[in-house]
């Protein structure tokens, strides 16, 4: 029987084929999904069209089928749903939570990321080109990670307010994954590493709007041996289905499994089926990266 009270779900965005470090979150994702007795879950993060590859999302829903990895609910895409965050928007900006800014992107990086609440009170028509931003109030957002344990984040002195829609127009990605998630009713997110410093963000976010709050496990990003993530950005190599059996195997010892060596040639689902009745996700390393 499914156990429709936990919901999972893997979200990439599509710039390309899945490469190594894309095949371990999902397959994490998918295990603890699986281990649980819960549903998982596809979402297309595709609100980026200049950094979106045609075909990929096609590529990489094959890919996940090829792996073993099913899914149990039709799949989400972001662009068709730019009317909900629409909505959500208008929701904040109509009890004052919001405002307009103007700053470059370059002026934010010369504060070392932390926005310093320069256009708050300057009160910005709604012309184009501003993006808009939601007022941070002093707050310290503390939850427990299923993997890294307790993470503790003040947004005011370590992030700033933070935006929500673009200067070119496109809806951030922080509202749009909170959106998706309460739409999508997931109770579990299992992500990378890379994404822990966003969840006091998601957090916050869902307390404004009334939304229940999932539970996050991140695990160790994959770093090249420059200590760099993989990515297309650092011309990740796309993982080859030909291998999927061996790739499958190497996943699985990341995430800290010892698959016997009678599985080595074994199909992806048989893969997928010891993966499940295996899987403890206590098991998974502790750590932000890990090279492959």
């Amino acid at each position: 029987m499914t156990n429709h009270g936990y919901v999972g779900r893997f979200a990439p965005s599509p710039t390309g084929p899945l490469h190594f470090g894309s095949l371990v979150a999902a397959l994490a994702s998918y295990l603890d999904a699986k281990a649980n007795d819960g549903k998982w879950l596809v979402r297309i993060e595709d609100l980026d069209p200049p950094r979106e590859v045609t075909g990929s999302s096609t590529l990489i829903l094959k890919q996940l089928q090829t792996l073993g990895m099913n899914w149990d609910d039709a799949v989400l895409y972001q662009s068709a749903r730019l009317s909900a965050y629409e909505r959500i928007l208008q929701q904040l900006e109509s009890r004052e939570y919001c405002f307009k800014c103007d700053c470059s992107r370059q002026r934010v990086s010369e504060l070392k990321g932390v926005y310093d609440g320069r256009c708050r009170s300057r009160g910005l028509d709604s012309n184009p080109g501003l993006a808009i931003r939601l007022k941070i109030s002093p707050k310290t957002v503390r939850f427990a990670d299923g993997i890294q344990g307790v993470f503790t984040q003040n947004l005011e002195h370590e992030v700033g307010d933070f935006i929500l829609r673009r200067r070119d127009g496109l809806f951030a990605y922080q509202l749009a994954v909170v959106a998706d998630d309460a739409e999508q009713k997931i109770t579990h997110i299992v992500r990378g590493y890379d994404l822990l410093s966003s969840t006091p963000r998601q957090i916050y976010l869902q307390e404004l709007l009334g939304l229940p709050t999932p539970s996050y496990a991140h695990i160790p990003i994959v770093v090249n041996e420059l200590g760099q993530k993989l990515s297309k950005q650092h011309f990740a190599e796309p993982i080859n289905l030909k291998n999927a059996p061996s790739l499958l195997i190497s996943a699985l010892q990341f995430l800290g499994m010892k698959p016997p060596p009678t599985l080595i040639r074994a199909a992806p689902a048989a893969l997928m089926a010891w993966g499940a009745e295996h899987w403890d996700i206590q098991r998974v390393p502790k750590l932000a990266k890990m090279t492959w």
